[in-house]
């Protein structure tokens, strides 16, 4: 078993590094890619599963097919957030990667008016574009969180990032995403990303974001 355990790492590791250094574009750092490090962790929980079973041989082909589950999905995520990020360039709307989830994080007074909860029309064309990608890589779930600062009563807030997160839902609908996709939440106040103190503060955090997840399966 220890043997195994030696060979499975040794598998991982080269698929986790080779191929596999990128350069952030906005750091100029070399990190190792996502459809490395999927590929990676595929092939390491692929091989478990074989050792767990006791059968050698399954391990080392779980280890493979694992690796090729993890890769394709840190691929199919890469090329993703780089359409998304060409897309949404200049535009206001922060690009976040993290693991195999992506985050767009769209500030409040880029995409709503002061107390409304329908889109600016200005925003139409920067939501057109998030509609496009998102339709091309429909394997991703899509989960629309509204989130407003700490003026006003908490459950009129609760209520506006509710509204908020629906419209922007409703608009990507309209836009051809699939509605069994989408799902809208709203957290009013209860998650800041930053102080609400002063108006900078506030202002990032009115905001509507969008997290894309793999579709599992």
């Amino acid at each position: 078993m220890k043997k195994l355990a030696i060979g499975l790492m040794a598998l991982a590791s080269p698929l986790a590094l080779s191929a596999c250094t990128t350069t952030d574009p906005y750091t100029g750092e070399q990190k190792v890619s996502n459809t490395a490090k999927g590929a990676g962790l595929g092939a390491l929980a692929g091989g478990v599963i074989g050792a767990i079973a006791g059968d050698d041989e399954a391990a080392l082909a779980g280890a493979a097919v694992g690796a090729a589950i993890g890769g394709g999905i840190g691929n199919y995520m890469d090329r993703q957030e780089a359409e998304l990020r060409q897309e949404l360039a200049s535009t206001g709307v922060r690009v976040q990667r993290n693991g195999d989830n992506i985050r767009l994080i769209m500030p409040g007074n880029i995409t709503f008016a002061t107390a409304q909860s329908d889109v600016r029309p200005e925003f139409y064309a920067t939501l057109n574009s998030v509609s496009k990608v998102l339709a091309k890589y429909n394997k991703t779930n899509v989960l629309v969180e509204g989130h407003t600062d700490n003026v006003g009563a908490d459950q009129y807030n609760l209520d506006l990032s509710i509204s908020r997160a629906e419209s922007v839902g409703n608009y990507l609908v309209a836009q051809g995403v699939a509605v069994p996709r989408i799902r809208a939440l709203g957290y009013g106040e209860t998650q800041p990303i930053a102080g609400n103190e002063t108006d900078h503060g506030r202002q990032q955090n009115r905001r509507v974001e969008i997290q894309l997840t793999p579709i599992q399966g």
